[in-house]
């Protein structure tokens, strides 16, 4: 039976693995040595323990000869500023370097909420600034309620631009927002009932929400700033809101919501309207689903819907929405670590294809990727190791966009059936998985071309986190256990063995060469064959599931 009981015991090493790899970019041997043997609601609680931005805003260091720098806090309106696409990728470099600067689950749900909440940056968000407020947004309420947030994101300027509603007035309707609001990003449709109408909403009332939605405004400046969240916001034309009153279908129980028509009251009709929809219970079912989705695995069953689904969903309502109750709930319990029953056909871990930023940050964090620090080499981090390698070669090539999915609906693996995370992994994506690890050990872009001024030194990774590492079988079974959700066999060892030590040849050759360099600090031959090895374990499939 799937059970939402908490786990007893400590986590062992496998346990531990798991959740730092569903929770965190930042997966290292330190952090798992560090959560083996505590209890899954200590590691939880540490993982939910309130952090600080590494870098406090982003820097765009070009030009070379006049830098825009901290262009996201200058007095210039934000779209004056040249090479608009180029500071919105800057800004996910700003996102990224603080994720992997910190052992938390803020980073992990504020990317949640951004497949909840879907705003594609180069698809129509508007100025580079826009998104960067936008991302802070999410940040905020990574610890806190989606509803609250589902208050907020209507007058977030990157989403008033993305999806139209700055040009939603009461004479002239835009449903856009309204529609995607209510199909993707809170209720969902349910089963359909007829042409445009579904048993969670209807056409009728996409109508209805686009009328509380409509009067709001970006504001260009940015000269609003929200008191509850300090970020700046648009703002309400009450001159082009639709003031009447809005009666919605029996889907939401012939609801009215009573016309306003001042700025701060139109705010309370918005925030009535947030609250109809969130007191739907198919609405925390939609948001439950998407967590066990996120953290867990894409498919379940009748049983796991019933005694994990449906009581995750309650728990969600009566905490007004609040995710981290929710959140801790779902992975301290049995169920997250498969520990709930004994049927191996239903495995949890292990059961995930890792998206292209997981497969990254894992690879950066595990390996201790030397790559430019964006405080003191701000033009190689964010120029020409980030923009140009990761974002435009390593994410294009591995079928990502980053903060850029193709769809409002977000990022397929996400809510497209029947493959859901299989989406990550196919023939198109396998250039830009299979050679990053090659390019971070050559220290070049081997995907395309050009210096990426960041390099896996594999030498002193195992000469630093491997206890055994004379031993070739020691040596690939210790690297398994750090890199892999499960153990490897023995036909598995003596094939990634066989980088060190050739067929037929005792495995006292590896240890004579590796004895070998720690005497004589000659690295060569242990070089090439670590990095053969490296190469290959990071480019099995075991690699590619968490």
């Amino acid at each position: 039976m799937a059970s939402l009981n908490p786990l007893n015991g400590n986590l062992d090493l496998r346990k531990a693995k798991h959740l730092l790899r569903r929770a965190t970019f930042n997966f290292s041997k330190n952090q798992l040595e560090s959560f083996t043997g505590t209890t899954a609601l200590n590691a939880v609680n540490t993982l939910f323990t309130p952090t600080t931005n590494a870098l406090p805003e982003p820097y765009d260091p070009l030009p070379t000869d006049a830098p825009d720098g901290f262009w996201t806090s200058a007095p210039e309106l934000p779209n004056t500023f040249d090479d608009q696409r180029r500071k919105r990728a800057v800004i996910t470099g700003w996102w990224w370097h603080n994720a992997m600067s910190e052992t938390s689950l803020k980073h992990k749900l504020s990317f949640f909420l951004h497949t909840c909440f879907t705003v594609a940056k180069d698809d129509g968000a508007g100025a580079a600034t826009y998104y960067y407020d936008y991302l802070r947004l999410l940040e905020f309420y990574a610890f806190g309620s989606i509803k609250s947030l589902a208050k907020k994101i209507p007058l977030d300027n990157a989403m008033l631009e993305y999806l139209d509603n700055t040009r939603n007035n009461k004479n002239n309707p835009n449903e856009n927002f309204a529609r995607e609001f209510l199909e993707l990003f809170t209720i969902l449709e349910g089963e359909q009932l007829g042409a445009g109408n579904y048993t969670n909403y209807t056409e009728t009332d996409i109508q209805q929400a686009a009328k509380v939605l409509s009067g709001y405004k970006i504001q260009e400046d940015r000269s609003i700033i929200d008191a509850e969240t300090g970020l700046p916001t648009g703002y309400i034309n009450e001159d082009l809101h639709d003031t009447d009153n809005k009666t919605f279908s029996a889907a939401f129980g012939n609801a009215t919501i009573t016309g306003r028509n001042s700025p701060p009251e139109i705010i309370d009709e918005l925030s009535d309207f947030v609250d109809m929809v969130f007191s739907q219970e198919e609405t925390a079912k939609a948001y439950c689903r998407k967590l066990y989705r996120y953290f867990v695995k894409s498919n379940w069953d009748d049983e796991v819907e019933t005694d994990i689904i449906t009581p995750l969903a309650q728990q969600l309502i009566s905490n007004d929405y609040n995710l981290e109750p929710v959140v801790k709930t779902l992975l301290c319990s049995q169920h997250f670590y498969d520990a709930d029953d004994t049927d191996a056909a239903d495995e949890i871990i292990g059961s995930i294809i890792k998206n292209p930023l997981q497969h990254l940050s894992e690879m950066c964090a595990m390996f201790n990727v030397s790559y430019p620090n964006p405080t003191t080499d701000a033009l190689n981090f964010y120029n020409d190791f980030f923009f140009r390698f990761i974002h435009n070669t390593y994410f294009l090539f591995a079928g990502m966009g980053f903060f850029n999915p193709e769809e409002v609906a977000g990022y397929p693996a996400y809510y497209q059936e029947p493959l859901y995370d299989r989406n990550w992994f196919s023939s198109n994506t396998l250039i830009g998985r299979y050679r990053l690890i090659e390019s971070f050990i050559a220290g070049e872009n081997t995907i395309s071309n050009g210096d990426i001024h960041a390099i896996i030194d594999t030498v002193k990774f195992v000469e630093d986190n491997i206890a055994n590492a004379s031993d070739p079988v020691l040596l690939v079974t210790e690297i398994a256990d750090l890199l892999y959700p499960e153990a490897i066999d023995e036909d598995r060892t003596n094939y990634f063995k066989s980088f060190l030590v050739e067929d037929g040849f005792p495995d006292y050759y590896w240890t004579g060469t590796w004895n070998n360099y720690l005497s004589s600090n000659d690295n060569v031959t242990v070089k090439i064959r670590l990095d053969a090895l490296i190469t290959a374990m990071v480019n099995a499939a075991e690699f590619q599931l968490m």
